[in-house]
Parts: structure tokens; C-alpha cells; sequence
């Protein structure tokens, strides 16, 4: 029993060998192939003619452009337009044919190489720590160089926010891709030479649509729309091909005349173009700074970190520091420092891009993604600023002590200025969209499809907001304006464009929809020209008819006499015989800018009707009743015949009554 357990054991043990052995065998086999198949097809790639490395017609890209040269050597004219697509920074790239456009690329990227490498030699070898101006204008001259071979270049998919560190990249990897692979004969190429005079078509008949590098997938076509709508140019899915070709071409050796991969050169040294001379410092360092992952050199993503730290903790100092400020209690003052933070921003987002694309030098996907982050913050920081900037605008108008405020609705103005601050920063933000490749407007357009549910969704807050509009336009109630509606009463603070905002008499604050306000009864009473002053007064039954004519006419005197009371309608008149006095209705019109100062006319009005009515001899009446007393006798027959029908007993306890009512015996 012994013996089978272990032969069963040993069997299953050799089995599990077995099977590690194959699958470790079989995944050999894949690597092997796809090894195999990966070097096949970069060979493929790189092999032109069908025979030998060399094909008898097939050329490197550096013999092209000496027989280019060459031949526009022998022609005069075509020899001045070429030395003026070299040195004339706006002169473009002729791109009437595919053989003008593969030509232009050619003779410019030879000339951006030429002028790079010697400046780059030359800053090295005087062992300056600063370039010279000089070395700075060739510099400058080369970057002219390379964007206008990327003119040749279809580049509408890329974002515009990337696409001038992009484009450079591509059109490196491109001269790189030419420097590896042999390229047909001139003649072979449809078209004439760059910079012919004759149409592009002259010889061989029309053009065609596009045309392909032979042995590659790297496509030259006829623009049919857009601003370069007839011009021969690399496709956007060439240009978006070309870093994967020159992934798969970079391990073949350089067949052209030039020994050194400047791609490889660029994205892997910091500065723009040519190394500072503080790279030194990481050369004679440790090696293992100069491996890469992702695409970058280990002192790369180091730099970046250490910068996005250091930014960050820049931030965060700034934040403690500002929140520990004191506030200012001007409006204007505190709305002036809101302008700070974003322009710190829109500041720190550019020294961090400036840092990573000039110094740092961050080349390939990770620039576009840094670009594009930062262009994001910039643009949305950007709209935010201008919202910000146009709410301090409003605050130092209304501020402005040469402004007529009392000729401001306030409120309508605040409201503008959101409303106008909120759409341009819309419009900022959408032009910033498009800069980074967002298609605003196709989503714009594509808002029109939910459009309608959208708007039931906002129906409320678009009924608020046209009801606000109401508001403004009838001029119902106005900021500081005192009024009731329902059974509420208060002074306006604020119209918003969602709600108004109320203060009630004990201090309450009320917040009522737009909406809700301008579908009930409104009694505004600080829009009154005038003020109603009408009171009663009563003297007392007392008083003759002549004093009441004297009080009549010095109650008139008094209100005549004060300067706020209108001349008309002033009435003063006796009209009622009250249940305790004379009453007189005075009725007048007081000229006042707001209730309190009625209130302080009405009281120096009252005080002078009291000494109308005192000093001609009256006085006012107060509620009163007087009481008469006095006893009623009863007839003489119905007394008799009381007395004789009553008891003894009643007799007697009527005998009060007797003396009340005494029966006359006579």
C-alpha cells in the first residue's frame, strides 16, 4: 500500500513537471515569434528595393537633397526661392504636388539640422554658461525651420494648445523615419520641384488625390476643404502613425550622412533645442539618471516632481497666509482682492508649463497631457478672472462719488453685471475649450437634442428669472423700497435673479421667489410723490360757534405756514356733530422724500394744530357721558288702586315705595 501511494505521488509530481516544462515551453515559442515577427516586420519596412539594400535608383534622404539642390543649382530662379524657403522665416513650404511638399520637407529639415548641430557645437565648444544673442537668433531661426516643416503636416486633430511642441517632435521622428529607409527617385514622385513656376500639373498629366512613399504607409493627399484645400499634405493618420513607425524603425542603424539621432538628442536633454550647461552636472552624475521610462529620462520625472511639489507648497503657503488676513470691511475693497487668487494661478500654471517644456524639457504624450491639464487651469482660471473682473467694475462704478447713484436702480445694475460676467466667462471658457480640442461647438449643437428637457427642468428657475426681468421693467419695487404684499410688509434688500430678498419691520429677514411676488398685490408705499396728512380732531360741545371759527381758521393758518404742506387740495372743515365733540376733517399734501421725513413734518404739524385750537380759547374733547338723575311720579289712579289690593304684608314691604311715590291727597 506503501508502494502505490508513493508511485501515484511520484507520478503526479512528474505530471506537474511535465506541464510547468510545456507552458514554460510554449511561452518561449510566443516570445520567439512575436520577436521574430516584430524584427520582420521592421525590416520590411525599412528594405525599399526588392534585391539589394541599395536599389540602383532608390536614394537616402541626404542624396535627395544634394540632387535637389543640384539640379535648382542650374536654374537661377528656382535657386533664389529656395535659398529664400531656408532663410526666410514666412516663407512657406511650396505644397502644390506631392513632390513639392516631400521636396520642401527635405531641404528645410536639412538646413534646420545643418544650423541646429552647429550651434550646438559652437555653445559647447566656447564653453559659455549663457548663449550668445547671436546663437540665440540662429536658434530662433531654426525653430522657424522646423515649424514651417510642419507646415507640411495635416495637424487639424491635434489640439491647438500642444500642437507647436507636438509638431516638432513629429517632424524630428519623421526625418528620423526618412534617415533610416530609402526613398524612390525624384522623378518617380508625381508633380514638379518645389518652387517651379509652371502648374503642378504640367507634365504627367493631372495629379492624384494622394501618394504613397513607397514601401511605407506614409501618405501625401490633396486637401479638399479647410484653409489648405488643394495643398498636398502628409494626412492627420500619417501624422498620427508616425511616432509608432519610428518606434518600430529606431533600432536600425542611420543610412544617411548624418551619425547622431537629434529626436533622441531632444526629448532627452532639458532647454529648447541645445542643453544648458548645467546638464553637466547630471551627465557627471549617476548613470542611472539618464535611463528612461515612459518616454522620459529618470532626471525628467524627477524634475517634475520636485516642481509640482514645490508649487504646491507655494499654494498652500499662500492659502494659509490669505485666510489669516484680516478682512476689509469695504465692499469694493473686498471684491478687489478676489482678483488675487486667480491671477496667482493663471502665474503658477504658466511658470509650471514654462518649466516643463523650456527647462525641463517633458517631450512626447506626457507633454500633451501637462499641456492640456494646464491649459485647462489656465482657461477655466481665466473665465473665472473675468467674472471676478467685471464684478469689481460694478462695485467701483457704484462706488465712483462723480457717479449719480440715486440715477442707479442698484439692483438692476448688480443683475446686469452677473448676467454679463456670467456669459463671458462662458464665451472665455468655450474659446478655451476649443484651444485644448474640446468641440464646443458640437456640443453646443448636440445641447439642442435635450434642449427641451432641459427647459422643463428650468422651468421654475426661468420663471424666477423672467419674473425678475418683470420686476425691472414695471418697476414694481426698487432696493430700499418699503412695501407689503399679502399680510407681509418690509424693505427691499436685494432683487436677485432667482429671488428678492425682504426686510421686515422686526428685522426678518424674507426670501420670496420672483416668481411669487409678481402674482400678488403689491402696495408700495415709497413710490408716493406725496404724502397723505389727514386727521380728526374734535373740542369740546362747549364751545360757541365763534371760537369754532376761530379754530377753523388757525388750524388753515398753520398748515399754510409750513413750508412742506402743498397748496393743494388743503381743506379744513367742521363736518360732524360727534357723540362727544365738534369734529374737523383736515385733509392735506405733504412734500416728503420718505416716511420718516413725513413722520417729522406730521408731528410739527400736530403740535401747531394744538396750539391753533388752545390759544383761540377751546380745548379738546375727550370721550365722555354725562349722567342726569331724577325721580318719576306715577299717575294718581294707578297709585290708589296699588295700595288698596295689596296685603298687610305686602304693604309693609312696600313702604318704601310709598315714600318714593307719595299720593297726593288733596
Amino acid at each position: 500500500m506503501h508502494s502505490d501511494n508513493s508511485s501515484r505521488t511520484g507520478r503526479r509530481r512528474s505530471n506537474a513537471s511535465f506541464s510547468r516544462c510545456a507552458l514554460l515551453a510554449l511561452a518561449l515559442l510566443f516570445a520567439f515569434l512575436a520577436v521574430f515577427q516584430a524584427d520582420y516586420a521592421t525590416r520590411a519596412y525599412a528594405q525599399q528595393a526588392p534585391a539589394t539594400p541599395h536599389g540602383q535608383q532608390d536614394a537616402t534622404a541626404a542624396e535627395l537633397v544634394q540632387e535637389i539642390i543640384s539640379d535648382a543649382a542650374d536654374n537661377e530662379g528656382l535657386h533664389s526661392r529656395y535659398q529664400r524657403l531656408v532663410t526666410n522665416p514666412i516663407s512657406p513650404p511650396d505644397t502644390r504636388s506631392p513632390r513639392a511638399t516631400l521636396e520642401s520637407f527635405l531641404v528645410i529639415m536639412q538646413a534646420a539640422n545643418k544650423l541646429w548641430l552647429g550651434v550646438r557645437d559652437e555653445f559647447f565648444a566656447n564653453d559659455n554658461f549663457f548663449m550668445t544673442e547671436e546663437e540665440k537668433d540662429q536658434l530662433v531661426l531654426v525653430q522657424s525651420l522646423l515649424g514651417k516643416a510642419a507646415q507640411t503636416f495635416d495637424l487639424s486633430d491635434v489640439p491647438a494648445a500642444s500642437r507647436e511642441r507636438f509638431s516638432i517632435e513629429t517632424v524630428l521622428q519623421l526625418q528620423e523615419i526618412f534617415d533610416r529607409i530609402y526613398l524612390p527617385p525624384l522623378e518617380d514622385i508625381p508633380g514638379l520641384p518645389a518652387g517651379s513656376n509652371a502648374r503642378a500639373d504640367a507634365l504627367g498629366g493631372p495629379l492624384p488625390d494622394k501618394w504613397i512613399i513607397p514601401g511605407t504607409s506614409l501618405t501625401i493627399e490633396r486637401m479638399q476643404d479647410g484653409p489648405y484645400s488643394g495643398q498636398y499634405l502628409f494626412t492627420a493618420a500619417t501624422v498620427d502613425e508616425i511616432p509608432d513607425d519610428y518606434e518600430a524603425l529606431q533600432s536600425l542603424p542611420i543610412i544617411a550622412d548624418r551619425g547622431e539621432d537629434l529626436y533622441q538628442y531632444y526629448i532627452y536633454t532639458p532647454g529648447n533645442l541645445v542643453a544648458p550647461q548645467w546638464y553637466q552636472f547630471i551627465l557627471d552624475g549617476p548613470g542611472w539618471l539618464q535611463n528612461t521610462f515612459g518616454g522620459q529620462a529618470y532626471w525628467q520625472w524627477l524634475a517634475l516632481a520636485l516642481t509640482v511639489v514645490v508649487l504646491m507648497l507655494a499654494i498652500a503657503l499662500y492659502s494659509r497666509w490669505n485666510n489669516r488676513r484680516p478682512v476689509p470691511l469695504d465692499p469694493a475693497a473686498r471684491q478687489s482682492r478676489r482678483l488675487t487668487p486667480p491671477l496667482l494661478v493663471i502665474l503658477a500654471a504658466n511658470l509650471f508649463h514654462y518649466l516643463c517644456e523650456e527647462q525641463i524639457n517633458i517631450t512626447g504624450d506626457l507633454l500633451q497631457i501637462v499641456t492640456t491639464v494646464v491649459s485647462a487651469i489656465i482657461w477655466t482660471t481665466s473665465a473665472w478672472l473675468t467674472y471676478q473682473v467685471l464684478q469689481t467694475l460694478y462695485m467701483w462704478t457704484i462706488r465712483n462719488p462723480t457717479v449719480n447713484n440715486a440715477s442707479l436702480d442698484a439692483s438692476l445694475v448688480r443683475t446686469g453685471f452677473r448676467v454679463a460676467s456670467f456669459l463671458v466667462a462662458i464665451v472665455v471658457l468655450g474659446y478655451g475649450a476649443t484651444r485644448i480640442g474640446i468641440p464646443i461647438y458640437g456640443v453646443v449643437a448636440g445641447l439642442g437634442v435635450g434642449g427641451l428637457a432641459i427647459a422643463l427642468a428650468a422651468q421654475p428657475t426661468l420663471e424666477n428669472f423672467i419674473s425678475g426681468l418683470i420686476l425691472y421693467a414695471d418697476r414694481i419695487v426698487r432696493v430700499g423700497d418699503f412695501f407689503q404684499f399679502s399680510d407681509t410688509a418690509g424693505t427691499v434688500e436685494e432683487i436677485g435673479i432667482r429671488s428678492t430678498r425682504i426686510r421686515a419691520l422686526d428685522r426678518t429677514l424674507i426670501i420670496v421667489a420672483n416668481a411669487e411676488l409678481v402674482k400678488h398685490k403689491i402696495t408700495n408705499y415709497s413710490q408716493r410723490d406725496v404724502f397723505l396728512f389727514r386727521h380728526k380732531v374734535g373740542v369740546r360741545y362747549e364751545t360757541d360757534s365763534a371760537t369754532l371759527q376761530k379754530v377753523r381758521d388757525g388750524i388753515r393758518a398753520a398748515l399754510e405756514a409750513h413750508d412742506s404742506v402743498l397748496e393743494s387740495p388743503l381743506r379744513v372743515r367742521f363736518v360732524e356733530y360727534g357723540d362727544f365733540a365738534f369734529l374737523f376733517d383736515i385733509y392735506a399734501n405733504i412734500s416728503a422724500t420718505d416716511i420718516n421725513a413725513f413722520l417729522e413734518v406730521q408731528e410739527e404739524l400736530l403740535i401747531a394744530i394744538r396750539e391753533a385750537v388752545e390759544n383761540n380759547g377751546a380745548g379738546f374733547a375727550f370721550p365722555s357721558s354725562t349722567v342726569y338723575l331724577s325721580r318719576d311720579q306715577l299717575p294718581e289712579r294707578k297709585t290708589v288702586d296699588i295700595v288698596e289690593n295689596e296685603s298687610d304684608e305686602e304693604r309693609s314691604k312696600s313702604a318704601p315705595a310709598e315714600k318714593a311715590y307719595p299720593v297726593d291727597e288733596t
